[in-house]
């Protein structure tokens, strides 16, 4: 398979995964309550085998899974990231036991699963977190604040990152999975623009051991980079997913709206943002399966500052193959090109489209919040512009 072409099993995979979204995941999104997590949903996703597929495929398969689900029902895409992006460190990074503690559970969708790595003063400056693991006996108690984590305070255990060490910056951060019934956890629903549930914990001398470490003490930050390098495509595949939902819809209302004596595709000014609207999907598409393709070709590892510590001029941040380049495009490009998508079909489609319960509606809701979360655009610009100079600086040595 070319990185830029798909496979017919392929293509017929991800007509399965829309006709799944449609029959069986979207009913019991609609049933699901606004901002909370949605058990019978993340169970569905557990029956479907689409939670294993997680943590036995790739990256572009990952693509391609939240593409198709958000392209018919945005609820069961994000339900299924959310469970890869707080279960993979414990994939990944998780002892013997850990594994086996959790991961069947979160496959099943019996287990609800978040990445608490973000805090009151620490979103894309990741590397700023405060949030405290203070030595204690054998152990530590972890004690301070985290925002913004989807999934939170209903999860049933959290891949949540502290600072061990003195040190500033990524280096002395460890991470550990804390399971929701530790003492000292608490936590309150975030009521947010996106219909998804997110939440604030609050952490109050929460005990941990050695046996709760995912990786190594201090690796932490390592292990956050490297769940985002493979997730950051991902985001972009969503946005796609979106913003071909938005075109299909615009698709059939301008052919069949009638305006000025004829349909309004009719309509130079309208068929050419609709023009638009398909290059710009198109384009955002191949720029995720790139990145999504480079990944699984090996080039998925990071330096131990990672991508936000390349942003800042950290020393790592990236690979001779360029996945942390390559995903922040994939993931800038795909969530801005959504943006205007979306917007462009609200426009073209008039009024009705902003009627509570209108698939716009809906859209025009959810495509904000991803230019902001897993590094806003302004943080992925940065990270194109660093590794761009650190290129450069590569081939002018080497000369």
């Amino acid at each position: 398979m070319g990185t830029f072409s798909l496979a017919p099993d392929q293509l017929t995979w991800c007509a399965e995964l829309r006709a799944l979204a449609e029959h069986d995941l979207a009913p019991l999104a609609e049933q699901g309550a606004p901002d909370r997590v949605n058990r019978p949903l993340v169970a569905a996703l557990g029956r479907l085998g689409l939670l294993e597929r997680l943590f036995t495929s790739g990256a572009l398969d990952l693509c391609l899974m939240r593409e198709s689900l958000a392209r018919i029902c945005t609820e069961a895409e994000t339900a299924l990231a959310l469970q890869g992006l707080g279960a993979h460190p414990v994939h990944a990074y998780g002892t013997k036991e850990q594994r086996a503690r959790w991961l069947p559970e979160v496959v099943a969708g019996r287990a609800v699963a978040a990445f608490a790595l973000s805090e009151p003063g620490a979103g894309s400056d990741a590397a700023a977190l405060t949030l405290r693991a203070r030595r204690d006996g054998a152990g530590w108690r972890l004690t301070g604040e985290k925002y913004w984590i989807s999934n939170a305070p209903e999860a049933d255990f959290y891949t949540l990152f502290a600072r061990t060490g003195p040190a500033p910056g990524a280096a002395g951060i460890t991470a550990f999975l804390v399971p929701a019934d530790r003492p000292g956890l608490s936590g309150d629903h975030l009521d947010m623009l996106a219909p998804h549930p997110i939440g604030s914990l609050v952490l109050d001398g929460v005990p941990v051991g050695e046996e709760d470490v995912l990786g190594e003490p201090g690796g932490g930050f390592r292990v956050a980079m490297r769940t985002l390098n493979l997730f950051r495509p991902s985001v972009g595949a969503f946005a796609v997913g979106m913003a071909q939902a938005a075109l299909d819809a615009t698709l059939a209302h301008t052919a069949r709206r009638e305006a000025f004596g004829g349909p309004l595709s009719d309509l130079q000014a309208v068929a050419h943002q609709v023009a638009d609207m398909a290059l710009g999907v198109e384009s955002a598409r191949l720029m995720v399966y790139a990145a999504a393709a480079a990944y699984d070709e090996g080039a998925g590892g990071v330096g131990s500052a990672g991508a936000e510590g390349a942003a800042r001029g950290g020393t790592g941040g990236g690979d001779a193959e360029g996945v942390a380049r390559r995903a922040a495009m994939a993931k800038l490009l795909a969530t801005e090109t959504a943006q205007r998508v979306v917007d462009t079909a609200v426009q073209l489609h008039g009024a009705r489209a902003l009627r509570s319960g209108h698939l716009l509606e809906h859209l025009y809701r959810e495509v904000r919040a991803p230019r902001i979360y897993e590094g806003a655009s302004e943080v992925q610009r940065a990270v194109i512009a660093r590794e761009l100079y650190k290129q450069q600086a590569r081939q002018e040595a080497s000369r």
